[in-house]
């Protein structure tokens, strides 16, 4: 309740010159009777002068605050009195009351006195609040003082009360679904907890709903619910926690109380980033090289997607009958398009080694692990001093992953190493040291491993190429199915990234029979919601059926929500399912360019109808199972109990 509501003109003495405490009580609950807010002038007068010998209501600084509660008020009220001159109040510091504020309460429960209490002392404390006051010259201006002083306060008030207290940042490796369907779960339950929470999410598309400084200063704790690497530098001095971006869609409840609660740790920056390496150590092993090649992978996939989907329409474009050996190039259109193609595609694995790299040494592991990976995928040719040739060999994809965790830890201990230089030459690590001796280190690491690996890569390049109809079946029905193991973590991850890896030897069958094993999930819930619908909650349906969306885009999170409702039913039916549609894919030789898009890259699909048809097949037997072990819901037989009665 607003001060000026209370408070009217009539209410308003502004050159009283009582000679008492008792006459300025008295020309105060005149004032009141006169704006209506008493029916008992004597019965209110008694409340306020029994509450003034429990102890004076003058607080000091010239102000005195006398208020009453009873039943003889009508509705709340306030009456306002400048005495130019002061009135002895026998205020707390000895000074005279020059400015008067009588409170008239009723009796109820709301304790509006207290309130308006609380309001009026906080206002009067500014010495410049209440000159204005004393220099009012009309009970208007002295009004039109206390609204603006008051809507200012309360402005404060509103931002305050409109800050969020938590912040969450979610991120998953792709950067598509989990990242989003994370927040939605931080949000949702911190408006059921309540608690404001506002997450910025790290996805494909760039970082959304950014915070700002004072979003962090006003922030009780951090959520860094990520599979990536998260920059927490500006969360100095915060209670911060950290989790993976699946506890933030199956978790947020647990992460919102923990963040409050006083076991969350503040974390501390420094130049050094202590703590933020400590908090690493304590991660497991695992752990930390999933989160650090998800980095890689993450920054790789824009290149591979835009540089394959490219080089995939340069084939539809292109007459094979005039050149095979250059098909692609032969006209130029399909020219123009599978050079555009090619740069992106050509580089995608440097991004990956690169950025792992940056992942585990922040920015001056990114020049050293992009350098490894050029050298792992290209190799080089020199001459030494007797004119022989030393020939680095190319170790394509596996090079590159090591190249980029080599590159990372090469500039960790280089920065150990240098912690023990003088300070003074702390400006030319960055920009000198790491990247000279990273680099140089890097190259002579390659050097010596590229041999080995490249064949390793060779051989399994060879074996892939090599590999009978039957083991390709078996390799797409492993694939297959671990895309639907746990929808979107490590598992699935390892599977997707082992055919994205795959699409830079040419093994583009492996790619196909990845994406389809993913896209089945969401479709078959979407086949149980409308073949089976007793199968699904009411509550559940419109998700249900948004999977048609979600599958036919290769978005496997969309299955996520009941998968976690009822993981022993749905996820068995959902691995036999993919690893259906993933055999089948390799059965029908199915290629694949582009490690992304579903539906809507079919044209760059080989052999289209015969993929859709695997895809189809494995959601349907996905269905089947799922309709086999799930129970009509008791929800649908009370209805056709009701029906029954009626």
């Amino acid at each position: 309740m607003k001060i000026t509501d209370l408070l009217s003109e009539r209410s308003i003495m502004l050159q009283g010159k009582p000679n008492s405490k008792q006459e300025a009580i008295d020309q105060l609950v005149d004032l009141m009777m006169e704006n209506g807010n008493i029916k008992d002038k004597e019965e209110y007068k008694k409340v306020v002068l029994k509450r003034e010998e429990e102890g004076t209501t003058g607080i000091g600084e010239g102000i005195a605050i006398p208020h009453g509660k009873t039943d003889a008020v009508t509705k709340p009220g306030l009456a306002a009195m400048v005495v130019p001159d002061g009135v002895d109040f026998a205020s707390l510091d000895g000074s005279p009351a020059k400015l008067l504020f009588l409170i008239a309460a009723p009796n109820t429960e709301d304790n509006v006195h207290l309130e308006v209490l609380s309001r009026l002392s906080t206002l009067l404390m500014d010495t410049n609040f209440r000159q204005a006051l004393y220099d009012a010259k009309t009970p208007k201006e002295f009004l039109k003082c206390i609204d603006q002083a008051e809507n200012e306060k309360l402005g404060e008030e509103k931002n305050e009360n409109d800050s969020y207290e938590i912040l969450a940042i979610t991120s998953c490796p792709t950067g598509i679904a989990h990242t989003y369907m994370a927040a939605e779960a931080l949000e949702q339950m911190g408006e059921q907890l309540g608690h404001k929470v506002k997450v910025e999410t790290h996805g494909s598309s760039g970082v959304k709903n950014k915070f700002t400084k004072e979003d962090i200063k006003n922030a009780k704790g951090i959520i860094i619910a990520a599979d990536t690497k998260i920059d927490l530098s500006r969360f100095d001095g915060k209670k911060l926690v950290k989790a993976k971006v699946a506890d933030g869609i199956n978790k947020p409840k647990q992460l919102i109380e923990h963040v409050l609660s006083q076991d969350a740790k503040v974390y501390h920056s420094s130049a050094k980033n202590v703590n933020e390496d400590n908090d690493e150590g304590k991660e497991k092993i695992g752990t930390q090289i999933y989160k650090h090649l998800m980095n890689g992978v993450t920054h790789m996939l824009p290149f591979v997607v835009g540089g394959g989907i490219l080089i995939a329409i340069s084939f539809l474009l292109d007459d094979y009958s005039i050149n095979p050996a250059n098909f692609g190039m032969n006209t130029p259109i399909a020219a123009f398009f599978k050079t555009i193609g090619n740069a992106a595609f050509n580089v995608m694995l440097y991004i990956l080694a690169g950025y792992i790299a940056m992942s585990i040494a922040d920015r001056p592991g990114l020049a050293v692990g992009f350098v490894g990976g050029i050298l792992a995928v290209q190799g080089t040719t020199f001459s030494s001093l007797t004119n022989s040739d030393i020939t680095l060999v190319s170790s394509g994809f596996l090079g590159a992953l090591i190249a980029g965790f080599a590159g990372g830890y090469i500039v960790l201990g280089l920065k150990k190493l240098c912690s023990y230089l003088p300070d003074s030459i702390e400006g030319i690590k960055t920009i000198l040291l790491y990247p000279v001796f990273g680099i140089l280190i890097i190259g002579a690491f390659m050097l010596l491993i590229n041999p080995y690996v490249g064949a390793l890569n060779t051989a399994i390049n060879n074996y892939l190429s090599s590999m009978g109809s039957a083991n390709k079946i078996i390799l797409g029905l492993i694939l297959g199915g671990m895309m639907a193991v746990d929808l979107g973590g490590p598992i699935n991850k390892a599977a997707y990234t082992f055919g994205t890896g795959m699409l830079a030897s040419g093994q583009y069958d492996i790619m196909a029979a990845v994406m389809a094993g993913g896209m089945v999930p969401p479709l078959a819930i979407a086949f149980l919601a409308t073949a089976f619908p007793k199968k699904i909650p009411k509550k559940d349906k419109q998700a249900a059926y948004v999977n048609y969306i979600m599958g036919l885009s290769f978005i496997s999170e969309g299955a996520i929500p009941f998968a976690s409702a009822d993981p022993l039913r749905t996820i068995p039916a959902f691995v036999v399912g993919s690893a259906v549609s993933g055999a089948l894919s390799m059965l029908f030789n199915c290629t694949l360019m582009a490690p992304h898009g579903g539906i809507f890259v079919i044209a760059t699909i080989g052999h289209p109808v015969k993929y859709l048809l695997a895809i189809v097949i494995g959601a349907i037997v996905s269905t089947a199972i799922m309709a086999m072990l799930k129970k009509n819901l008791p929800e649908y037989e009370k209805v056709k109990e009701v029906k029954k009665g009626a």
